[in-house]
């Protein structure tokens, strides 16, 4: 994964792992990482409404977003039960 979800608890990764996830240990599935990404993207949100000047916090969180977009767009070609599902 590209993606660094250091921030995110384990409880969180987990919970969206077991809903999103083909098995317990199935963290590379595109559902699972738009998941993870989701999560990221909210935690990142509520800390850009406390620090509005954190710019490279901002921009983490614009590829972030982006990077979630193109992988909804794969899903949505390749998968639409899945895509529905997420």
């Amino acid at each position: 994964m590209l993606i660094s979800l250091a921030m995110t608890s384990n409880e969180t990764k987990a919970k969206v792992i077991s809903s999103l996830g083909k098995s317990k240990n199935d963290t590379g599935s595109v559902e699972v990482q738009i998941g993870l990404m989701s999560s990221r993207i909210t935690e990142l949100t509520e800390h850009m409404k406390v620090n509005k000047k954190d710019l490279h916090s901002r921009r983490g969180l614009l590829q972030l977003v982006g990077k979630r977009k193109r992988f909804l767009k794969y899903l949505k070609n390749n998968d639409e039960v899945s895509y529905s599902k997420v």
